[in-house]
């Protein structure tokens, strides 16, 4: 396995110009069949809070967009209301899934400009929009399948979310669950494509490959995968890449290419302080999650080292433990959260790491291997 080391990281020259530097994640949009319930269940089931509505009240004729928050966490959630326009045929093709993953920056058009230049396609050519709260500018690019980053500059903007959405504060508004932020995405791609998507985003973004694994790395009796972890200068947005491997029978990442018709976000990992909290509160609210069994904590101790947390929680909940050199992680994954096997969550809390959970893959892989049997998928 090849690791790029945080050493290896700080030798770049401290003169090296990030030609797209990026605050951090600004929000996922998810196209979905019916964004009213869907923004019900995100509140209800993971905590989140209404923010922000647009649709025909606020002069938005051909969608609804309901924006909800928790912490730093901002989602989006988009319905078409006709069946004659890219958002309706998004849906048909995929059902519910991520179509924006809008990254926070300081020059939108610098951003849409640098990257245009290095190979991107362009998806929005810079656009500024204003109202009373002051002013927006966005761009962007298209990425892996259908999938774009939008680029969104809101220094000179102090509204609830963009121009053109109003405050939404219903009655309703449930308690969070501890999630804070996006601390990856990961993207799945076809046979073959995980380096074309790996060089994409070191030449046209600027990002470095952090971690690779292979088909050594994340196998089990039956399935294989391939992944890059690719990182942003500041480290503040990572996108892991996967592909599929040849196995003896269909891997998970062949599953949602099939059911989703192509590349696209598999899941979107999110922080949390207290994942033992954290996933108490999403399991009460009916948020389902893969198990692995429980021979996996008969060695976990033996396996990760010292941890602060007991093991009778975890083991209860069936969260996942890792160590690496800076320190250890603890995650758990959903299951999808649509009826297609395709888009799920992580919740993931970081006590030092900085990777993605290698030893786990392999309990992990045969948990979702399970499922998938389970579906006829396998």
């Amino acid at each position: 396995m090849h690791t790029t080391t945080d050493a290896a990281v700080s030798a770049v020259p401290a003169n090296a110009q990030d030609f797209l530097p990026l605050n951090g994640t600004d929000y996922v949009e998810f196209y979905v069949g019916n964004a009213k319930q869907a923004a019900h269940y995100y509140k209800t089931a993971f905590g989140f809070q209404s923010l922000a509505y647009a649709g025909p009240e606020t002069g938005v004729k051909d969608r609804a967009s309901y924006v909800l928050v928790q912490n730093k966490l901002r989602f989006v959630l988009t319905t078409p209301l006709n069946p004659d326009n890219d958002i309706a045929r998004h849906i048909l093709e995929h059902g519910d899934g991520v179509k924006v993953l809008a990254l926070w920056v300081d020059d939108a058009r610098a951003a849409f400009e640098e990257t245009v230049k290095r190979g991107a396609k362009p998806y929005l050519e810079p656009v500024t929009e204003e109202d009373e709260f002051g002013s927006i500018v966005r761009s962007g690019i298209h990425i892996y399948g259908d999938t774009v980053h939008l680029f969104i500059e809101r220094k000179n903007y102090n509204g609830p979310f963009l121009p053109g959405y109003k405050a939404w504060n219903p009655a309703y508004q449930p308690t969070d669950t501890g999630l804070q932020y996006v601390d990856h995405c990961v993207g799945n791609v076809g046979w073959n494509e995980m380096n074309t998507w790996v060089d994409f985003y070191e030449q046209v973004m600027g990002f470095r490959n952090l971690l690779s694994f292979d088909d050594k790395d994340i196998s089990t009796e039956y399935s294989a995968l391939m992944s890059k972890v690719m990182s942003n200068g500041n480290g503040r947005v990572k996108f892991p890449i996967n592909e599929p491997a040849e196995g003896k029978k269909k891997s998970q990442i062949e599953e949602y290419l099939d059911f989703y018709r192509g590349a696209g976000v598999q899941h979107v990992a999110i922080a949390t302080n207290n994942i033992i909290q954290t996933v108490t509160d999403l399991q009460n609210r009916g948020v389902e999650f893969l198990k692995v069994p429980e021979s996996y904590y008969a060695t976990l101790l033996d396996r990760v080292g010292q941890i602060d947390e007991d093991l009778l929680p975890l083991k209860q909940l069936g969260i996942l433990v890792d160590r690496d050199d800076e320190g250890y992680l603890l995650q758990i994954f959903t299951k999808p959260v649509q009826d297609r096997p395709t888009v799920f969550f992580e919740i993931i809390q970081r006590k030092g790491a900085k990777s993605f959970g290698k030893g786990n893959f392999k309990a992990l892989f045969e948990s979702i291997e399970r499922e998938q049997a389970l579906r006829g998928n396998l």
